[in-house]
Order: C-alpha cells, then sequence, then structure tokens
C-alpha cells in the first residue's frame, strides 16, 4: 500500500463516524473521491455514491463499503453527572469498562471514561458483565446540571483509540469494520478510472449497516445497478480463543474471501473468481447459507432484485476496539475489484438460465 493509500484509510479510521452519525467520515471519504471520480452526489441520510461513466452500452457495477461504525449513545443523565448510555450497533458489553471515550456534542468532544470498579473493591470471582445500559462514562462532572452543560441525551460516543502497526503488515484500530470497505470502494472506483473501464463503476460509501442494512436499502432502491459488490470485514478465526466449533477457513493474510449462497449471485460469484484468476490473486471461499449480514442482503432484494456478492476482508476481534487486518489483503480486495470492474463488460448480464 503506498503512502497517499495508506494516509487514506487513516484518516478514516481516526474520523468518529458512529451509526446515525456519519457526516464526519463521509466528508473525509467525498473529499478523496472527488479528485478523480466523474461525479460524487450524496442522499438525504448521506450515503455517498461515486462515479466512473463507462461506455453508453457498458453494464453497470456498484463497489459499495458501509461508513458507520459501532459506539454508543447518551440515554440518561444522573443527579451525580454520569452518564447512562445505550448501545449503537452491536457493541459489546465485554470491553466497554476501563475505556476512554469521547461524547460528540453539538459544542464540541466531551473527553470521559466508562467506569470501572477497582478491583480491591469487588467481589473477584464473582463478576458477571453488565448490559451496557447498566453502565455509565464519567466525563467529570459533579452534577446533572454540570454535565448537561457539556452533552445532551441523543449523543454518541466513541471509544478513543489510536491507529498502531504491528508487525509485519498488521495494522489494529477501531473500526476497521467498516472503513476498510469504503477504502476499498473507492480504490476499486480509481482503479476503475485509470483502466478507463466500459463498465459504468459506482463507488458506495453506505450509512447505517450496523442498524440493519438501512442506507444500502436506500442506495439498492435509487441505483438499481446490474450488480453490486458489498464489501466488509469477515472473520479471521485463526486466533487461539475460537471455539473449535465457530473456526473456518478464513485467515487473516490469505487473500480476500468470496461468499458462496444466499445472497451471493452464482454469475457475480464466477465474476470475482475470474477476475481473481487473471490477476493472479490467491482468494478465500465462505459460505453462506442463510443470510451474508452485510449490505448484500439488501442489495440483492433491492426493486426487482440486483445480482450481488459480499467480498470479505479478513479481520480479528470484530466488534472490539481492538479490530486487526493484515494490509496485504485490502491491497488484495483492491486488485479483485479493480479486476471485477475491467471483466464486468464482458460477463454480463448476470442472470439465472432455466
Amino acid at each position: 500500500m503506498d503512502d497517499d493509500r495508506l494516509t487514506f484509510l487513516t484518516d478514516l479510521l481516526t474520523t468518529p463516524s458512529p451509526a446515525g452519525f456519519e457526516a464526519d467520515g463521509q466528508r473525509v471519504w467525498v473529499s478523496y473521491v472527488e479528485t478523480f471520480a466523474d461525479d460524487v452526489r450524496v442522499d438525504s441520510y448521506g450515503n455517498a455514491v461515486a462515479v466512473h461513466e463507462g461506455s453508453a452500452d457498458g453494464p453497470e457495477i456498484a463497489f459499495a463499503g458501509h461508513a458507520d461504525e459501532i459506539g454508543y449513545i447518551v440515554r440518561d443523565v444522573t443527579e451525580d453527572g454520569f452518564l447512562r448510555i445505550a448501545p449503537i450497533g452491536g457493541a459489546d458489553r465485554t470491553v466497554s469498562k476501563g475505556q476512554h471515550v469521547t461524547v460528540h456534542g453539538d459544542g464540541g468532544d466531551v473527553p470521559g471514561v466508562v467506569g470501572q470498579t477497582a478491583i480491591h473493591l469487588r467481589d473477584v470471582g464473582e463478576e458477571e458483565y453488565d448490559d451496557l445500559e447498566e453502565q455509565f462514562v464519567d466525563v467529570g462532572a459533579e452534577s446533572a446540571a454540570e454535565a448537561s452543560e457539556l452533552v445532551e441525551i441523543g449523543d454518541p460516543i466513541t471509544v478513543e483509540t489510536r491507529v498502531r502497526d504491528l508487525h509485519g503488515s498488521r495494522m489494529a484500530a477501531r473500526g476497521m469494520d467498516n472503513r476498510v470497505g469504503t477504502w476499498a470502494a473507492a480504490e476499486a472506483l480509481r482503479r476503475a478510472v485509470e483502466a478507463d473501464a466500459d463498465a459504468t463503476v459506482y463507488a458506495v460509501s453506505t450509512v447505517q449497516e450496523e442498524l440493519g442494512v438501512q442506507g444500502a436499502k436506500m442506495v439498492g432502491y435509487d441505483l438499481h445497478p446490474d450488480a453490486a459488490v458489498a464489501i466488509d470485514v469477515t472473520h479471521a478465526t485463526d486466533n487461539p480463543d475460537v471455539a473449535g466449533k465457530r473456526t473456518g477457513p478464513v485467515e487473516l493474510g490469505a487473500g480476500p474471501v468470496v461468499t458462496r449462497g444466499s445472497a451471493n449471485h452464482p454469475d457475480v460469484v464466477a465474476l470475482a473468481r475470474d477476475a481473481a484468476d487473471a490477476a493472479d490473486l490467491d482468494v478465500q471461499l465462505q459460505a453462506a447459507g442463510i443470510r451474508t449480514g452485510t449490505d448484500a442482503d439488501a442489495f440483492y432484494t433491492s426493486r426487482n432484485g440486483v445480482p450481488s456478492l459480499n467480498v470479505g476482508i479478513p479481520n480479528r476481534y470484530m466488534h472490539t476496539p481492538v479490530e486487526v487486518v493484515d494490509t496485504g489483503d485490502l491491497d488484495g480486495v483492491a486488485t479483485l475489484l479493480g479486476a471485477m470492474a475491467e471483466r464486468a463488460a464482458d460477463a454480463a448480464p448476470f442472470g439465472v438460465d432455466l
């Protein structure tokens, strides 16, 4: 990954973008893609779409990642000035206590911590994980009035972390899910522009995926492309604490993951695998017997059906503040999507022969 692409990725990862409050993150994405896209547009809820205009008779293919991340939201202020919280998306109650957080208020960011009673004051060995609604944020206020001068009910909260380079090509940060997908969508568009692909290519950064693929529902109806590819993280199950029944074939650093079954249209799967072969790129396979859990689930049921595919980026420790990816996998996904854009015109139309 070159310096420009790494800077873009880092900017995405360090810009808070909790579901329902994605505007700041979307501005970073739009600012980057508008330097090479033929057009960029944003809808009422903040879904962003950048376009490479292909030939008039070429197919249309969308590459989409979701901009939002999990987090918390202020649901109440106690008389003593503590903030009661609720989850935004699938926040993990087991990793929240003892974390530095930022409350994103209209008047500016407010630092805080999620309180955790000291080990000396607990009955060790009898602890249970409190629900998030039972946890609290301490911003240093001593009363409800003092806290209410800083924050309001409904303000979003994100965990305060930093991007860290681990050994080799591994990188850790919060919100890899799914800023890496929006990064890949933008990179796919840039490569399509450089190749002057015959297909019209849409790079999409959706909102509110963590709340039920809501943004993709809007985009799928609005665009109605010939094919759509949702790029999202998927579980790398190669770390030692994954239960045996949950281990699978996906490994960190072994390349992009092509999903089969459920929403994944056989013709789009074939396009991805053929493109990988042409690019001499190793891919991993993953099964989805019921649903993918990604924006692909919304795209494929839009209008009269959009042939769709979920391409996964291996990710360890999903929905924690220390998600880990391999930048080699990110480069591999960008290569795969770029090759798909170049071959889309030859592969279309996408349908089922009966």
